[in-house]
Parts: structure tokens; C-alpha cells; sequence
């Protein structure tokens, strides 16, 4: 998730005061619309938010619309406020294909998914907001809905050790609902890449979903959608706090390795509890 050839100096992401906290106060309206009538949300877990800052890890689907990323921030500005500042870490390649969209983010807090913004915005008190599996979560097939899938990425948690800050864990289900991923053939497209054929607008996706949503119908590819109006219910876990922290501990690739699965098992005991609750 934090891969990125070089820096750019320029407007795009690489800064914090972009954020604009009236750009969030107007869009409320429209969210908290989507929130009680388009998506019916269900949500739980807001009392594990600690007062203090925090790094908030989650899973989520529903291709590039991702809509349970929305309404979970929806529901953090309208339990903290917009003042209380949450950075989230999204993909960089949005700003290649689909800058307006990216500007816009960046308005309600979005910037690059690398260790130096990650770091910026926690040295200044700020939480920040990190979904470990990227493209291959928000994408991964309907057949996975029910795991939580992080693609092996251990970023997230270097960055808590180092920064002594607890992970929050964000689980969410029923947004995979909302764009119904048949399978990803992105294996398939980078041999015909490899062959000659060039990737949409020059970039490579990571992914190539093959989908059903609107407004495509049968849809390939990472493409804008519509999301379906189906219920969402979301989870805020309680704060996960490691034995050791600091630059040794993020170095230990062992201990690494073992606060990786434990947040990853205690989200998946999670999740599982949250599908019993929403399936009765």
C-alpha cells in the first residue's frame, strides 16, 4: 500500500492542509441522506474510539465507490466533529486517472498512501485512517466477502509500532452487495499487457474485476459505478494495543509478523460476529 516511485512536490496529495473542514460541513447533508435512507446503515462500536489519537485500520468493498468508507466517516464526523481531524490514506493511482475525484478527497481529508503522509499527519495529533488491502480488497471477489484481506501488507502495522499509536480496527459487510465482483482477471490482462496491449489511461490497475452493478451491468475492469442500495453495517472494535512498540519492535520482522495476525484474527472474529448479527 505504500509503493510509489518518487515524491512530487506539487498539490497532489502530498499535503495536509487541503483538508477543509466547511467542504465537510456542506457535504453532511447529502451523506447523512445516503446514510439513514440509500444505505440504511447499522452501526456499532463508536464507545472504542479512545480520545487520543489513533490509527484506524480497515476492510471494505464495493469497487471505487466503496461506499462503506464514506458512511464510516460520515459517522465520525457526526460523533466528533469535523475539527477533530482523520486523515485517510488513499491509493495514489486515483490521482492519475480520476483527478477531480482525488481533488475532492483530498477536501475531506484523502492524501497519498505513503509512510510520509501516514507519519505527517500522526506527528500532528491527527488519527489517520488506513484500509492495508487497497485495490485487491475493494475488488476482491463476492466469493471472499465474508474474509478479511489485507494482501500480505504489513505497513500498517510498522507504522503503529513506530509511531506508539493503538490500531482501531473498522470492520464493515454488506457493501460487497453493492457490486457483485465475479472474479479478478488481472493475471489474465498483465499477460496480454506483457504481450503489447497498453493499460487503460497508461496505468496499471492491480486489479481487473469482472463485475456485476450499475450503471454497466456486466462491467471489466476497475470502472466507476453506482452502488446498489443495500444495507451496510458497520463496526468500530475495541483499540488493539501491542506489548512492545518503537523503532525496535517495527524492525523485528517476527514481531511484525505476529501483531500482523493478531489484528487480522481479532478482525475476523469480528466481522464473523457482525454477519450473525446482520443476518438475524
Amino acid at each position: 500500500m505504500f509503493k510509489l516511485k518518487h515524491l512530487q512536490t506539487t498539490n497532489t496529495g502530498w499535503s495536509l492542509d487541503q483538508r477543509d473542514p466547511r467542504f465537510i460541513e456542506s457535504m453532511m447533508p447529502i451523506l447523512g441522506l445516503l446514510y439513514n435512507c440509500y444505505f440504511r446503515v447499522q452501526t456499532s462500536g463508536w464507545e472504542n474510539v479512545p480520545d487520543e489519537k489513533i490509527l484506524v485500520v480497515g476492510s471494505h468493498n464495493g469497487g471505487l465507490a466503496s461506499p462503506d468508507t464514506s458512511m464510516m466517516l460520515y459517522d465520525w464526523f457526526r460523533r466528533f466533529g469535523v475539527e477533530r481531524e482523520i486523515y485517510g490514506l488513499m491509493h495514489p493511482k486515483v490521482w492519475d486517472v480520476f483527478p477531480p475525484a482525488a481533488e475532492m478527497a483530498m477536501k475531506a481529508g484523502a492524501v497519498r498512501a505513503h509512510p510520509k503522509m501516514a507519519y505527517k499527519a500522526l506527528r500532528t495529533g491527527a488519527s489517520v485512517l488506513v484500509y492495508p488491502g487497497g485495490a485487491e480488497d475493494v475488488f476482491r471477489p463476492h466469493a471472499m466477502r465474508d474474509k478479511i484481506y489485507f494482501a500480505e501488507r504489513r505497513g500498517f502495522i510498522k507504522l503503529a509500532l513506530r509511531e506508539n499509536v493503538p490500531i482501531v480496527p473498522a470492520i464493515s459487510w454488506g457493501s460487497h452487495d453493492t457490486l457483485i465482483v465475479l472474479a479478478d482477471m488481472y493475471e489474465v490482462m498483465q499477460q496480454f499487457h506483457k504481450m503489447g496491449m497498453p493499460w487503460l489511461f497508461g496505468v496499471d490497475p492491480l486489479v481487473f474485476p469482472i463485475y456485476l452493478g450499475l450503471p454497466w451491468g456486466l462491467a471489466f475492469g476497475p470502472l466507476p459505478n453506482i452502488p446498489l442500495p443495500v444495507t451496510i453495517y458497520t463496526r468500530v472494535c475495541p483499540p488493539i494495543v501491542f506489548a512492545r512498540y518503537g523503532k525496535e519492535a517495527a524492525s523485528d520482522r517476527t514481531y511484525v509478523d505476529e501483531c500482523y495476525e493478531l489484528v487480522k484474527s481479532k478482525m475476523q472474529q469480528e466481522l464473523d460476529i457482525l454477519i450473525q448479527q446482520a443476518n438475524h
